[in-house]
């Protein structure tokens, strides 16, 4: 959208013809890309959505990967960033100053060592001399109305420093700050530590929040104290897990580059990777705990979960910890009720409004919703087991 209203003519491939079909109708089923800016996208006439391949390479100046990179049996699959490739060496021309531009996560190396050379086997052509190529991480937080794509700062890289140039170019007509890496490697670590940075420490807090609760201590007012240090302190909550395409599958790209390239284990990152898998289990334990602490077994018990998203406001559930909490307390006999106001239009059998609290045994927020009522919540319901600290505070409340 930002490249069409930058004035740029967009062909945006969707091979899925149902979803191009809604693109074509300006009906969108992305919640950050509202109706009307695909109307006004298309009605400016710069704006077309195709599902075929010949319509894609009918001639293009800048293409630009966006694509999925997900988990394979535990394993970085480059799948679709290789079928993207061998789409785009159809369309690529000698001397017609075209660029190739990966946008998708992924480890060090895949754009030089992976993308470039399937480009050139393809296309019979030489990247940097025939055709330009160039990594741009995506930094886009779903939900975020203060950062958006128009004024988060973009790094870009290339394979040589006239291919730089070019993204750099492009990238200045559609974002406000433009930071050049010195390598392509360089800014696809960029993207894979700021993701594993917030893995890592989503991790730190939420074993804490484990130990601090056999301790006896109350981890949240720890937490509300470490955040009135105005330097070298940055604020993490504990919750159910780490969802999202980003956050559990971004640093197994690390770990795997690190462990086939060099022979090493990342342990700090594999650890981590292991307490959030976790913890889904170990909320479950603590809302079987709760339940017997007040003389009911989890088996039998009615829950109302809120939330099977993995984020506030957000409808995403992939790779949701909330689902795997769920799934647990099912597998364990426990009757469960899920509500989520952004999931239900797209989740078979999500509520997307709750029932009185009082009618449940327990409510479990995954969540934190803004249309959740929590003070009614907690005022219903017998027992509330709140893994993101948003509830207010009452006897019948628990904290993670």
């Amino acid at each position: 959208m930002a490249a069409v209203r930058a004035g740029h003519r967009v062909v945006a491939y969707e091979p899925d013809g149902e979803r191009c079909r809604r693109l074509r109708e300006a009906d969108s089923y992305v919640k950050d890309v509202p109706c009307r800016q695909l109307r006004a996208a298309l009605a400016s006439g710069r704006y077309l959505p195709v599902s075929d391949t010949v319509a894609l390479n009918r001639g293009w100046d800048v293409a630009v990967i966006a694509v999925p990179t997900p988990l394979r049996d535990g394993m970085p699959d480059l799948g679709h960033v290789r079928t993207a490739g061998s789409l785009l060496a159809r369309g690529l021309s000698r001397g017609q100053g075209q660029i190739v531009i990966l946008e998708s996560t992924t480890h060090p190396g895949t754009t030089r060592n992976a993308l470039v050379p399937l480009l050139e086997e393809e296309s019979g052509l030489t990247a940097g001399e025939d055709f330009h190529a160039g990594y741009s991480p995506e930094r886009i937080d779903p939900g975020n109305r203060d950062w958006t794509f128009a004024n988060t700062p973009k790094v870009i890289s290339g394979l040589t420093p006239a291919c730089t140039a070019r993204v750099r170019d492009f990238y200045r007509t559609v974002t406000a700050t433009v930071h050049e890496a010195g390598t392509l490697e360089s800014a696809e670590l960029a993207k894979i530590l700021e993701n594993t940075f917030r893995h890592v420490n989503i991790a730190l807090v939420n074993e804490l929040a484990r130990f601090a609760h056999t301790l006896g201590i109350d981890l949240w007012d720890a937490l509300r104290l470490a955040e009135t240090k105005p330097f070298g302190y940055m604020k993490f909550t504990p919750g159910p897990g780490v969802g999202g395409h980003c956050l559990p599958v971004d640093p197994v790209y690390l770990s795997h580059h690190v462990r086939t390239t060099l022979g090493e284990s990342f342990r700090f990152v594999e650890l981590a990777q292991d307490i959030n898998e976790q913890q889904p289990a170990y909320v479950v334990r603590r809302l079987q705990d709760g339940l017997n602490a007040r003389g009911k077994p989890l088996k039998g018990s009615t829950i109302a979960a809120l939330g099977l998203s993995y984020k506030a406001g957000s409808a995403d559930v992939r790779q949701s910890p909330a689902r795997v909490a769920i799934d647990i307390l099912r597998a364990k006999g426990a009757i469960v009720t899920v509500v989520d106001p952004h999931a239900a239009a797209t989740e078979p059998g999500i509520l997307g409004e709750m029932n009185p609290a009082g009618d449940y045994d327990a409510v479990l927020i995954l969540t934190a919703h803004p249309e959740f009522d929590l003070g009614k919540v907690v005022a219903e319901a017998p027992y509330v087991l709140d893994t993101r600290g948003v509830a207010p505070a009452a006897s019948s409340v628990e904290r993670l």
